[in-house]
């Protein structure tokens, strides 16, 4: 099984990309192939909304840090998100990356939809400070329905609070995220 995970954080080394570091220990510990994209270190540009990923070139006509990510993605099994939550909803440079996977997707109610794209497993991995770890569950719910649509076969929604210290602090924590990682690879 092949999985990318990108870590929508600007922080290379924050408690987003640590969480998806340790689930893709566990696909890795199970024999997964993996390869991690960082916001922090790609160029993504917005969405322009040109509709160009409809023409006869079929791709997004952005040249940026995107094209690498689709070039994984087509040979992906499973793909792991991870976004901190900013302002009640994943960061900025996460949006970037999940609008820009149009081009990628084309879901069924465009007139271009790829099916060989459709259901790849998919891993939502948010990290929080606030004390409530359900403060932000209809925003969890409706990123979900999102990737729904754009037909990803969502696994798992994880919250890792941060409010009482860094995930990576966190007594247990590792031991709850790998077996996400690994159980990929039996689903």
């Amino acid at each position: 099984m092949n999985i990318i995970g990108f870590v929508g954080s600007p922080h290379k080394k924050g408690n987003t990309a640590w969480t998806v570091e340790k689930i893709l220990d566990g696909a890795r510990e199970q024999s997964a192939s993996t390869q991690l994209f960082y916001a922090s270190e790609t160029d993504i540009k917005p969405c322009c909304g040109c509709l160009g990923c409809s023409g006869e070139r079929g791709g997004c006509v952005i040249d940026d840090g995107m094209q690498d990510i689709y070039t994984a993605l087509e040979a992906a099994d499973a793909l792991i998100l991870g976004s901190p939550i900013y302002m009640g909803q994943m960061s900025a440079q996460a949006k970037a990356f999940t609008d820009r996977l149009f081009a990628f997707i084309s879901p069924r109610f465009s007139p271009r939809y790829k099916v060989d794209h459709a259901g790849k497993k998919l891993i939502l991995a948010w990290t929080q400070g606030n004390p409530d770890a359900e403060k932000f569950r209809a925003y969890y719910d409706y990123t979900k329905f999102m990737f729904n649509m754009l037909e990803f076969d969502t696994q798992e929604v994880i919250v890792a609070g941060t409010r009482s210290g860094a995930a990576s602090e966190q007594s247990g924590l590792a031991k709850l995220l790998k077996p996400i990682g690994a159980g990929l690879l039996s689903k």
